[in-house]
C-alpha cells in the first residue's frame, strides 16, 4: 500500500517540480524576449520572489492536474495518452495564468510580443512536463511489469471462454498488473472441464462480494456471453457498492456499434465499468453549486419559508416541519426535512404512498405539493450533504425493499447524492404504486449513467417548467 501512495507522490511531485522549473526559466526567457536584460540586476529580493511566485504556480498546476482528473489509475496509464492530455490541460492552463498575470504585464508594448511570450511559457510548461511526466510514468509501468505493483484479478464465468481469457491475460497480463486468483462459477451450469483443471475455482456468482472481501480482490473480469444480459445484470448488482474495477468481455457487434468505450489493452478488449461518475472538476462545481444554491436561496426566500410555515400552522394542528428517515449515497439513512402537508397521524397504519385524492393531504398541503414548497426546507439537508440540487430522489428503506425486490438494479442511485429534484420526477412525475416507482427508475438510472453539469442545468429548467405550470402534486 505504500507503495502505491508513493508512485502517487512521484506524479504529483513530477507536475510540481516541472512547473516550479517552468516557471523560473521563464522568468528569464521573459527577459530576454523583451530586452530587459541589459543593466537588470538580479537581487536576493528578486530571487525570494521568484521562488515564492515559482512555489505558487507550482501549487496551481498540481491543482488544475487534479481537477482534470490526471491523478486518477495512475497505474494504467499510456505515455502517449498522457502526452496528449497534458498538451490539453497545459494549453487550458496556460491559458488562465495568460489572463490572470501576465495580460497586464507593463514590459509587453505590442501583441506580437504577448504572443511571444505566451507562446514561449506554453513551450517551456508542456516541454518540462512532459519530459518529467513520461519518466515518473515509466517509473510506474517498470514496477507493474516487475509485478511489484499488481492487481488480484477474479474471473466470472465457467465456459471455455474464461479459460480463453485466462491465457490471454497470462501473455498481456504483466503490463495491465492483473494476477488471475481463479474463477467464480455460475450455481446452476455446468463448468468447462479445462478450465476446472487450469485455475482453482473460489465459488460461485451468489459468493462473489464476500469473496472479494476474503481474497482482496481488485479486479473482476466477467467473462460470460454477452448476449445472456439477465445474468450480467445480476453479477453486476452483487457487486455494486464494491471498490472493485469490474469489466466485461465484448462480443463483435458491441465493438462494431462502438455504444461503449472499449479498452483495447494488449490484446484484450474490455468494456470497464466507470465508477468515476464525473471528472473531479465537475462533482467540485457540482457540491460548490449546491452549497452557493442552498444559502442564497434561504437566504433570498426567508419570506417564502415564513409564510409557508405560518400557513401549514394555520392549516392543521401539529408540527410545521416534518422529518423522516430516507436512503441516501451510499445507502446512508438521513433525516429529511419537509413542511408538513399531511394531518397528524397520516401513517398510523404504516408506510403508504400519496396519491392525487390522499384524503391524508390538508388543503393547503395539496398546494403545497403542487409548487413544491413542501420541499424548500431540503435546502438544509443540501448544505449539510445529504442532498444534491438534483439526484434521483431519496425513498424510506420500506420502499426500497420492494422495489429492490422487482428491480435488484436500483441500487445504482445509491451511487450518488440524492436530489431535490430528478430526471424521474420531471419526466415521470411522482409515483403512486411501487410499479410505478420502478417504472420511474429507468429515468434516474439514464440521469446517472448520463451525469453532467450539463443534465443537471437541463433538469432543473424542466423542475421550473413545471413549477410555473402547477403540475406538482
Amino acid at each position: 500500500m505504500l507503495l502505491r501512495r508513493l508512485q502517487y507522490a512521484k506524479l504529483v511531485a513530477a507536475d510540481f517540480l516541472a512547473a516550479l522549473l517552468a516557471w523560473a526559466a521563464f522568468f528569464g526567457l521573459r527577459k530576454y524576449l523583451l530586452n530587459e536584460l541589459v543593466g537588470y540586476r538580479f537581487t536576493q529580493e528578486a530571487a525570494a520572489a521568484l521562488a515564492l511566485a515559482a512555489l505558487a504556480i507550482g501549487l496551481a498546476w498540481t491543482g488544475l492536474y487534479a481537477l482534470a482528473g490526471q491523478y486518477r489509475n495512475v497505474f494504467r496509464k499510456s505515455r502517449l495518452a498522457e502526452v496528449l492530455r497534458l498538451l490539453r490541460v497545459s494549453a487550458l492552463g496556460v491559458g488562465v495564468l495568460f489572463f490572470a498575470l501576465l495580460l497586464d504585464d507593463a514590459g509587453v508594448s505590442n501583441y506580437r510580443l504577448y504572443y511571444r511570450t505566451l507562446a514561449a511559457y506554453f513551450l517551456l510548461h508542456f516541454s518540462f512536463s512532459a519530459v518529467l511526466r513520461v519518466a515518473a510514468v515509466r517509473s510506474v509501468q517498470r514496477l507493474v511489469r516487475r509485478g511489484a505493483i499488481y492487481f488480484p484479478t477474479l474471473l466470472v464465468g465457467g465456459s471455455a471462454l474464461v479459460l480463453d481469457t485466462a491465457r490471454d491475460l497470462a501473455r498481456t497480463g504483466r503490463y495491465l498488473g492483473l494476477r488471475v486468483e481463479g474463477f467464480v462459477a455460475p450455481e446452476d451450469g455446468p463448468v468447462d472441464e479445462a478450465l476446472a483443471a487450469a485455475l482453482p475455482a473460489r465459488g460461485t456468482y451468489g459468493q462473489l462480494p464476500a469473496l472479494v472481501g476474503a481474497l482482496r480482490i481488485e479486479e473482476v473480469i466477467i467473462a460470460i456471453e454477452p448476449s445472456e444480459h439477465r445474468r450480467i445484470q445480476e453479477i453486476l448488482n452483487l457487486l455494486e457498492g464494491s471498490p472493485v474495477r469490474i469489466s466485461i468481455l465484448p462480443d463483435l457487434y458491441q465493438i462494431l456499434l462502438g455504444s461503449v468505450k472499449v479498452n483495447h489493452s494488449f490484446g484484450t478488449p474490455l468494456i470497464e465499468i466507470k465508477h468515476d461518475l464525473l471528472p473531479p472538476w465537475q462533482a467540485l462545481t457540482k457540491r460548490l453549486f449546491d452549497i452557493v444554491a442552498a444559502l442564497v436561496f434561504m437566504a433570498l426566500a426567508w419570506w417564502a419559508y415564513a409564510f409557508t410555515a405560518c400557513m401549514v400552522w394555520l392549516s392543521s394542528p401539529g408540527p410545521v416541519f416534518y422529518r423522516q428517515e430516507r436512503i441516501g449515497k451510499n445507502g446512508v439513512p438521513f433525516a429529511i426535512i419537509k413542511f408538513r402537508s399531511m394531518y397528524l397521524g397520516a401513517e398510523r397504519l404504516g408506510p403508504a404512498l400519496s396519491s392525487d385524492h390522499d384524503p391524508r393531504v390538508t388543503t393547503w398541503g395539496r398546494f403545497m405539493r403542487r409548487v413544491r414548497l413542501d420541499e424548500l426546507p431540503q435546502f438544509w439537508n443540501v448544505l449539510r450533504g445529504d442532498m444534491s440540487v438534483v439526484g434521483p430522489r431519496p425513498e424510506r428503506q420500506f420502499f426500497i425493499d420492494q422495489i429492490v425486490r422487482a428491480a435488484p438494479h436500483y441500487r445504482h442511485l445509491h451511487r450518488v447524492r440524492p436530489g431535490l429534484t430528478s430526471l424521474g420526477q420531471v419526466k415521470y412525475g411522482y409515483a403512486e404504486t411501487v410499479p410505478q416507482m420502478v417504472e420511474r427508475l429507468k429515468y434516474d438510472v439514464l440521469y446517472i449513467e448520463n451525469m453532467s453539469l450539463a443534465m443537471d442545468f437541463r433538469v432543473m429548467l424542466y423542475t421550473l417548467k413545471i413549477i410555473l405550470e402547477g403540475r406538482g402534486k
